[in-house]
């Protein structure tokens, strides 16, 4: 046997990639702003373009494999967000100054990171978060449905009653079950959710209206269904009074159709141990 065979099989076995040891990590959090037209939402999906599916590619590239993320709203095909916020974990030499440098560098256009934080261990952003706004905007004037604003908003180009808008509204405050502004096939263990704000107001230069909601939790598709209800009511449709009524079923059935998905936006989330983490 020659001396380098016998050289060879002295030698142990080259480390494998899964038997080295990972460097440390640590918990992070980004906060997003994205334009939701061209993606199908924000969950991760394996034949179409996702939020999720951009940022997850962006740290690949970065680090070097997955890396899972989680956000505080998953929100849905065509909306946007202002505030979105997501939680993951990083090899501790990402530094956040350096992390948000090299992720705006490699983000597609309609994908901007805002800020890039150290997290307290184990923070994770849809479990830990405390309450959810979100901000729908409805254009009442005919230049909404100008090319430069209809992304942005649902184009309706007709008055609305800022009266009974905010009477509707007015009866979401509170705990209340909110099945009937939910979407089918979407079982949960309850409905209940804690809604702390819930307004319409002006927007400038009689462009239209502005809702604002947050609550603890929302369901698939429940601020679309309540702005689609509103919004009638408020072009006199149908009465305040029904939101109340529709608040008692189980049932989608009886609700307005769902506003377009263009005109809401995720704004922020609340925290504990994010003070930092604040309604915009």
């Amino acid at each position: 046997m020659s001396t380098q065979r016998q050289l060879r099989m002295q030698l142990p076995p080259a480390p494998s990639h899964s038997t080295l040891p990972r460097m440390p990590e640590v918990s992070t959090y980004a906060v997003l702003h994205y334009f939701g037209q061209e993606f199908a939402g924000w969950q991760l999906q394996s034949s179409t373009r996702t939020v999720q599916g951009e940022f997850e590619s962006a740290l690949r590239k970065l680090v070097g494999r997955r890396v899972v993320t989680n956000a505080a709203g998953r929100t849905d095909a065509g909306v946007h967000a202002l505030g979105q916020v997501v939680s993951f974990v990083v090899p501790q030499r990402w530094e956040p100054p350096e992390l948000l440098r090299a992720l705006r560098a490699i983000t597609p256009v309609d994908l901007w990171v805002e800020t890039v934080r150290r997290a307290p261990e184990g923070f994770h952003a849809r479990k830990h978060a405390v309450s959810r706004r979100y901000r729908y905007l409805v254009g009442c004037d005919e230049a909404s449905f100008s090319p430069f604003r209809r992304p942005f908003e649902w184009a309706l180009g007709k008055p609305l009653g800022h009266g009974t808008l905010s009477e509707a509204a007015g009866h979401l405050i509170g705990e209340h079950d909110f099945h009937s502004f939910s979407a089918k096939g979407q079982e949960k263990a309850h409905y209940l959710c804690r809604v702390a704000v819930s307004e319409w107001r002006k927007r400038e230069d009689d462009q239209g209206f502005i809702f604002e909601i947050e609550a603890d939790r929302f369901l698939h598709r429940m601020v679309r269904f309540l702005v689609g209800t509103m919004v009638d009511v408020g072009r006199g449709r149908r009465s305040a009074d029904d939101v109340s009524h529709l608040l008692s079923q189980t049932s989608n059935a009886e609700a307005s159709p769902p506003a377009p998905p263009q005109g809401l936006y995720f704004v922020s989330a609340r925290y504990p141990q994010l003070n930092e983490v604040t309604v915009k």
